[in-house]
């Protein structure tokens, strides 16, 4: 008959090799999804962000080592996860647009010249909301094949604008989306309290007016609008003539995490111990 010691021992080993199953399932999900290309082909930015009813470039492009060894015609395809159809197909030295999804109808391109030489960059013309998403780049020719994931993210975000009357101090800002947060801030880097109101229309699309009371004169503010996508910095230089202002603009980036598997396997080797231990 099992001690009770065999029966704790032997319930510790079958649950380390499941935990230790599901740690190398973990591990190979994170590290395919890390693999987002093949060695052929790659993009500048695989994580751009478009400004909406702009134009952005996606880039995808050979390696210098691959794109020196192309030989016959190149054809580009690109794809749009969850999207029936393709967002643009060049083959043959020619648009072949037969299965283009009509999200994209007239609002991509390709360049034929670059194209020939490796780099199948699209063009997508007045960005929407609908367009955001990962999009998969495939490259070939007669000797070569290979592709990259691309997502894009899209938002809106403006340049705010200021003036100044009666010691206080005003920021106006449209076409924000998603909604975003301000904060003012003084030469120290002190936060400072404003009065802020936000609006928002039926495309939701978000508007503010932010003002500052009691500024003082010559001085120099610090003003940030942002999302979980964009922040505009502005410096504000408030004088006897009026405000002078430099704004610029930062965009979040998006990476896959990477799992540590000392983060599982010292809870494992504590396992391991206690069940040694209670043989």
């Amino acid at each position: 008959m099992a001690t009770m010691g065999n029966i704790i021992f032997w319930s510790m080993i079958v649950l380390i090799i499941a935990f230790t199953t599901l740690i190398i399932l973990i591990l190979a999900l994170s590290l395919s999804n890390d693999s987002s290309s093949t060695s052929s082909v790659v993009s500048r930015d695989r994580f751009p962000l478009a400004n909406l009813g702009q134009d952005v470039l996606l880039s995808c492009h050979l390696t210098v080592a691959a794109a020196v060894q192309v030989t016959g015609a190149v054809a580009v395809t690109w794809t749009k996860a969850n999207l029936r159809g393709e967002v643009y197909k060049y083959q043959d030295s020619a648009p072949q647009l037969e299965d283009q999804n009509p999200q994209f109808d007239g609002r991509t391109q390709v360049f034929p010249d670059a194209v020939a030489r490796g780099n199948g960059s699209l063009l997508i013309m007045a960005v929407t909301s609908r367009d955001d998403g990962v999009y998969t780049c495939s490259i070939s020719s007669s000797n070569l094949d290979g592709s990259v994931h691309i997502h894009l993210r899209t938002a809106a975000y403006s340049k705010p604008t200021f003036s100044v009357k009666d010691g206080t101090l005003t920021a106006m800002g449209s076409r924000w989306q998603p909604e975003p947060e301000v904060t003012w801030l003084d030469s120290k880097g002190t936060v400072l309290q404003g009065i802020t109101l936000f609006t928002e229309n039926a495309t939701g699309m978000y508007s503010f007016v932010s003002s500052l009371k009691q500024v003082n004169v010559p001085t120099t503010y610090t003003f940030k609008v942002q999302n979980l996508l964009v922040t505009a910095t502005s410096s504000t230089n408030v004088t006897g003539s009026g405000v002078t202002e430099k704004t610029t603009f930062s965009f979040s980036s998006s990476t896959v995490p990477v799992l540590s598997p000392s983060r599982f396997l010292l809870p494992l080797s504590g396992l391991l111990m206690y069940a040694v231990g209670c043989t």
